[in-house]
Order: structure tokens, then sequence, then C-alpha cells
């Protein structure tokens, strides 16, 4: 059954109604991925990489719908600290896990000085990665190398890929579990497409999840 939410986006976007199983697709590997309380795991570059934290800020606290702590929770908390518990237990927000792999300065520049740039979301998955999880590649081309080189790393470690990327899907494309690729060839144009796909994707799994 495909979500009210995405009928909604391809309404909004017709351009994007030959993406609409792949976008359903990929939201179904996101949804197994939380269900087994794994993470997502995201990169990209330039554009791209404000798109990976941008997509971890939506999964990381509530979107649209409140996602308070349990009172079970709640209650440790107060039990530590009655006064920081009670402030806590009011603002903190439950999450899906996800990991922007642009977000880490030192340890990205040390890696890319020391070791090597191309290996540099490789080097990220392969420490944070566990089988089960899920990795994101953004690349309007399908072909950023740093982005292929992370894909060798997830297939070794168990880890599914899902690809963003524009039409042509490049190698992304080839070695994805899912790819989706939005009818669009110049950069910035690719780029105004991927982010209403992605914002359909964190409500529908909000909704499944919080609603």
């Amino acid at each position: 059954m495909v979500s009210d939410r995405l009928k909604e986006l391809v309404n909004r976007y017709p351009l994007l109604v030959e993406c609409e199983k792949d976008i359903w697709e990929a939201y179904l590997v996101l949804e197994d991925v939380y269900k087994k309380n794994g993470k997502l795991l995201i990169a990209g570059n330039g554009g791209s990489a404000a798109d990976s934290e941008h997509i971890a800020g939506e999964l990381m606290k509530h979107f649209k719908i409140e996602r308070k702590v349990s009172p079970e929770f709640a209650q440790k908390l107060m039990a530590i600290d009655q006064e920081r518990g009670r402030r806590l237990a009011g603002n903190l927000e439950c999450s899906l896990m996800a990991i922007p792999l642009v977000a880490h300065e030192a340890l990205t520049t040390a890696y890319i000085n020391d070791v090597d740039g191309l290996g540099v979301f490789a080097q990220q998955l392969f420490g944070y990665g566990r089988a089960g999880d899920v990795f994101l590649g953004i690349s309007t081309s399908g072909n950023s190398r740093n982005i292929m080189y992370a894909t060798v790393v997830a297939r070794a470690m168990g880890i599914k890929i899902i690809g963003l990327t524009g039409k042509n899907g490049g190698e992304l494309a080839k070695v994805a579990d899912v790819t989706i690729k939005v009818p669009e060839t110049e950069t910035y144009r690719i780029q105004e497409l991927h982010l209403p796909v992605y914002h359909c994707l964190c409500l529908m799994l909000e909704e499944r999840f919080f609603g």
C-alpha cells in the first residue's frame, strides 16, 4: 500500500511519478532497519552534504509529530535528578538514529590528510556501521568517487544501500539495493527534487513510528 504522503508528493511534483515505486521501496528498506533498531548512515558532497545533515535533523528529532519519551524513561530521569530529570523528560525527543558522515570535521580532515581523501566516507562507514544498517549515498551524477568507495565497504559489511541520484543513476544505481533517480540531469535541478523526496521519506517514517 502506497502512503498518502507519497501520493501527495507525486501530486505536488508530477515529475516524480516515475520515481514513485523506488521511493516506496526505499521507504520499506528504511522502515525495516528502524524496526530492527538499526541506523541510517548518510553521505554526499557539496549540496548533497548539506542534504545529509538535513535528513539527520528530520529523523533525530520531531518533524511534524511529537516524540515524547515514555513515562517509564521519564521516571528514571527524575529518579536520578528530580529537577533536571523533569526538564529532560519534557524536552527529550525520541529519535530514528541517523548519522551524517559529513559532520565530523576532525575525523574527516585527519583521515583525508593522513590517509586517503577518497576513502573518507568508507572509513566512517566501517567504523560506525553494522550489518543490517542502511547507507544512503547522495550523488547527483551517481558517480561520486568517495560515495562509490563507501558502497564497497557497505557490501562487505552487509549494509544495504539506497542511492539518491539524478536521471542517469551512474555507477551508484548499479550497486544500490534501491536507487531513486529523480528525472533531471542538471545538478541544481536534481537537488531541487531531492529535498521533497527525502522530506517525504522522513514524514512517512515519522508517521510509522510515532504517529
